[in-house]
């Protein structure tokens, strides 16, 4: 991974993009002509692509993350899963969607392994007893339950109660219609209910929520 990793290091904000004369590939390549170079043979024409998309690639990781250093990192290994995978890449289609998929699950897995309970769970699930010992059941009960959602469904479950974003930003930030958001939102809420009661006994949905 570290030879993969120095090929495409992202630059540090001081450094200079690499101009049109300073190396072999020239930046007016396009993504079609860089990704057949690459599956070639030729790994550096990948700098081309990091440096068309790198910085769209963190704010993308930074709204999803909110923390600088983590969306650094998570856009870096987004383009070394890119990478890896473009030996099955469709040229057919274009790069940065695909290219975009790969981070925003890259983000979600990290969301999910932070297993963040101080979140705004308490706006869509109250207890009858809170104990402060059973939050970590809970919390297991709640990802066991978000995991079995759809991808659509957990996205938009992750973007409202853990990272706080109104319904508007969610429909930005997914590009999906905000009633399709809403709706979305309102299905996987009924599911994680209905999981969650089975799970945890001692569940009740709160008021404000339906």
């Amino acid at each position: 991974m570290r030879a993969i990793a120095e090929k495409i290091r992202l630059p540090s904000p001081g450094e200079k993009k690499m101009s049109k004369q300073s190396g072999e590939w020239n930046q007016d390549l396009s993504d079609e002509k860089a990704i057949s170079l690459v599956k070639s043979g030729h790994r550096e024409a990948y700098r081309v692509i990091v440096e068309r998309y790198k910085k769209k690639a963190y704010y993308l990781a930074l709204s999803w993350v909110k923390n600088h250093q983590d969306a650094l990192d998570l856009s870096q290994e987004a383009f070394i899963h890119a990478f890896r995978k473009l030996k099955k890449y469709d040229e057919s289609r274009q790069f940065f969607p695909w290219f975009y998929q790969l981070l925003r699950n890259l983000c979600i897995d990290f969301l999910r392994r932070q297993k963040r309970v101080n979140c705004s769970l308490v706006e869509f699930v109250s207890l009858k007893e809170d104990p402060p010992a059973q939050w970590a059941e809970l919390s297991r009960a709640l990802w066991a339950a978000i995991d079995k959602l759809s991808g659509e469904q957990r996205e938009v479950i992750i973007l409202r109660y853990f990272q706080q974003y109104s319904y508007q930003e969610i429909a930005e930030l997914t590009n999906k219609p905000l009633g399709t958001v809403m709706s979305t939102l309102y299905y996987a809420k009924q599911k994680l209910r209905l999981w969650l009661k089975e799970a945890w006994g001692n569940y009740s949905p709160s008021k404000g929520e339906s």
